[in-house]
């Protein structure tokens, strides 16, 4: 339950998508572009998940997990320390299942597991003081292929075609920019990534399609609900960038059948 209830003044608060709420929980669907909280990495950023949250639901929240800042889907906060002590816990015992769609180039194998460690990469500024000299961590993402599509036009050099999948990502781990890196060790890029994907079916992307975001939705949260102890299904739906891909490249049906 809400801890310290708040004042919220009508009207005064941004829009925010909610997707559960109870009086120990609530869920949003995150919009790609917004920071999970205040970051020195972004300073001019007067918007965040958290405040946004906590401001619609009228009391303070406590984030348990985080998505990167152009990634989307669901974000889960709790009401209490307490019970937010007991969905860090899940998280860190792999208790919760996570479920991401991403949109990569070229034609991936139907299903497939990375399994390869990530050294520590650090933030200039968040990182600072951090301690660089860190063994590579475990990190382990499991794929599944749910559509192709082939389009007739030379984003490469090398090839008169470009191709493109539509694949569903489940994380073990939970390691930074894990997907994304892990997705580029295979040579499969998430279109959008411009920190760890190809800058030329990016701008493709955006140029052909009007799609400026980072193809990378966190569809799917499931985990037991840490109070009642029921089965608990978070799931986010698609914002207007995302839809218009998934209907031009006639995917729509493909997301339909990827819930765990």
């Amino acid at each position: 339950m809400c801890t310290e209830k708040m004042d919220i003044e009508s009207g005064t608060t941004d829009q925010i998508e909610i997707i559960y709420e109870d009086e120990f929980l609530v869920a949003i669907n995150k919009e790609a572009g917004l920071l999970v909280h205040r970051s020195w990495l972004d300073k001019g950023e007067t918007r965040f998940a958290m405040q946004l949250t906590r401001d619609a639901v009228g009391c303070h929240v406590f984030p348990v997990h985080r998505l990167d800042k152009p990634t989307s889907g669901v974000l889960l906060f709790a009401k209490s320390s307490a019970v937010a002590r007991s969905l860090t816990e899940a998280f860190t015992e792999r208790k919760v299942t996570k479920q991401y769609l991403a949109v990569v180039r070229g034609f991936v194998s139907e299903q497939g597991t990375v399994d390869y460690a990530l050294s520590f990469k650090p933030d200039a500024i968040a990182d600072k003081f951090a301690n660089l000299d860190r063994p590579a961590q475990e990190a382990v993402t499991h794929w599944q292929s749910l559509a192709k599509i082939e389009l007739p036009f030379a984003v490469s050099k090398k090839h008169p075609t470009s191709r493109y999948s539509l694949v569903r990502l489940t994380p073990e781990t939970g390691r930074k920019h894990q997907l994304r890196r892990h997705m580029r060790h295979i040579f499969h890029h998430i279109v959008g990534d411009t920190s760890h994907g190809d800058i030329r079916h990016t701008r493709f992307f955006r140029n052909h399609y009007d799609c400026t975001r980072m193809l990378l939705h966190a569809q799917t949260l499931a985990l037991s609900h840490p109070v009642t102890g029921e089965p608990l299904l978070l799931t986010a739906g698609f914002d207007d960038q995302w839809m218009r891909i998934l209907e031009e490249f006639s995917w729509l049906e493909s997301t339909e059948h990827s819930s765990p």
